[in-house]
């Protein structure tokens, strides 16, 4: 087969259709195995940023954007037309929730029309957006045989969940196993190809259905067990019990235990959203997703019951929070990282701001974000900023926080993330 051909010889052109957390880094790594590059997004300022190769996410630095180029070729567009002239596309774009938790499926629909006006015979068509089962089958094969090419005979398609982790240093789009499933064996023959040549470990699967389901699984997993430790986290509160102690404790069993730990709540694109596409699948199908739907419900408490021990402490100590000046550490959803999609800090800032709290943060990632009508601009966590607070939030566990200095400045601290550790001091609240 020609393409296959041209794959294993690295002669191909590829297109990525969105340039964010997932598409850069495998635009990235498509270049460095040879690749020639073209990423497609709507942001024009990260079109002119790649092609002046200054990265503007961090776990992508502009010496790898310089390597990428100079080994394949990388460049980005505004322009949907370079589609025509590739062998392959790896559709990488958004797949949110609407409010009322269903799955907005607007852009891959766009991504897939776009696919569609310059669809090619022999071409490879990926798709990497997190959704639920029978999307690629049931939404985007439909919109590309519109053109009277069919799949697996005029061009293929197949699903390939992305596993990406910002800020993980262990763990790269390179290294992290990539699992295939295509319409037709031949279409996972084509994209497993596609991977192999950039990607260490390549799992194919069966079906498109098959691999959409993983990646479902892997964030519904994780979001059912922070959703039962954060369920312990508010019953030992009721039993006045250290629930990291507990935590801690169980973690040394050797066997049958994986200890999973509570927080403000659930950030990221992955695990806020991704189970509700699954639970919303199995309604349509007339099944119950019981545990997740649960799961959900108590992740999405914690904010509140942040607000609801900050509103105890302040209380206690004969404050309200109208009027109290209360500083955030820490706003992006996971420490040393600079994503702030769906992040419980800013939840639990807009709950504050909606009780008169005088609020202020600190995050070495963020400069400025939006509570309600006004702009906050971060600052950093000096000790008159501390001294000067009537409550410090520790939201993020950032490395860089200076433990003992916080410690010595504050007058009193909520910490939602066990960051204060080791710490034997009565100021000290814990989640």
């Amino acid at each position: 087969m020609k393409l296959l051909q041209a794959i294993q010889n690295r002669k191909i052109r590829s297109a990525v259709i969105g340039g964010g957390y997932v598409g850069l880094p495998l635009s990235v790594e498509f270049a460095r195995a040879g690749y020639d590059v073209t990423v497609i997004d709507i942001d024009p300022e990260k079109v002119r940023r790649i092609n002046r190769r200054k990265s503007y996410i961090p776990d992508v630095p502009d010496s790898a954007l310089r390597e990428a180029a100079k080994a394949g070729g990388l460049r980005a567009t505004l322009r949907y037309d370079v589609i025509s002239r590739t062998d392959t596309v790896n559709i990488c774009v958004p797949t949110p929730l609407r409010k009322s938790k269903d799955p907005d499926l607007s852009f891959v629909v766009s991504a897939a029309e776009k696919v569609r006006d310059h669809l090619r015979r022999g071409m490879l068509v990926i798709l990497e957006s997190t959704t639920y089962p029978g999307t690629t089958e049931e939404i985007v094969l439909p919109v590309l045989e519109e053109t009277g090419l069919r799949v697996g005979r005029d061009f293929y398609l197949a699903f390939s969940p992305e596993r990406v982790d910002p800020g993980n240093p262990e763990y790269s789009t390179r290294n992290i196993p990539k699992v295939v499933g295509g319409v037709t064996p031949e279409c996972c023959k084509l994209a497993a190809a596609l991977y192999r040549n950039c990607i260490d470990k390549v799992v194919p699967v069966s079906s498109t259905r098959v691999a959409e389901l993983v990646k479902l699984l892997e964030n519904t997993f994780r979001s059912v067990n922070i959703g039962l430790v954060n369920e312990l986290a508010l019953l030992c509160n009721h039993l006045k019990i250290d629930v990291w102690e507990v935590i801690d404790a169980a973690g040394t069993k050797p066997f049958g235990f994986m200890p999973f730990y509570p927080g403000p709540g659930l950030g990221g694109h992955c695990i806020p959203v991704d189970p509700f596409y699954l639970s919303w699948k199995a309604k349509m199908d007339g099944v119950e997703a019981r545990f997740i739907e649960l799961a959900g419900m108590v992740n999405s408490m914690m904010p509140r019951f942040v607000v609801e021990r900050i509103t105890d402490a302040l209380n206690k100590r004969r404050k309200s929070v109208r009027g109290s000046r209360i500083h955030a550490l820490g706003i992006t959803y996971k420490r040393d990282a600079d994503d702030i999609r769906e992040s419980p800090a800013l939840d639990v800032l807009t709950l504050l701001a909606e009780k008169g709290a005088r609020l202020s943060y600190s995050d070495p990632y963020v400069s400025e974000i939006q509570v309600l009508d006004k702009r906050l601009k971060g600052v950093e966590p000096h000790p008159s900023v501390l001294r000067a607070a009537d409550c410090v939030v520790l939201l993020t566990d950032h490395k860089g926080f200076k433990r003992r200095e916080i410690v010595k400045n504050a007058q009193l601290i909520v910490d939602t993330r066990n960051g204060f550790k080791g710490f034997k001091n009565r100021k000290i609240i814990k989640l």
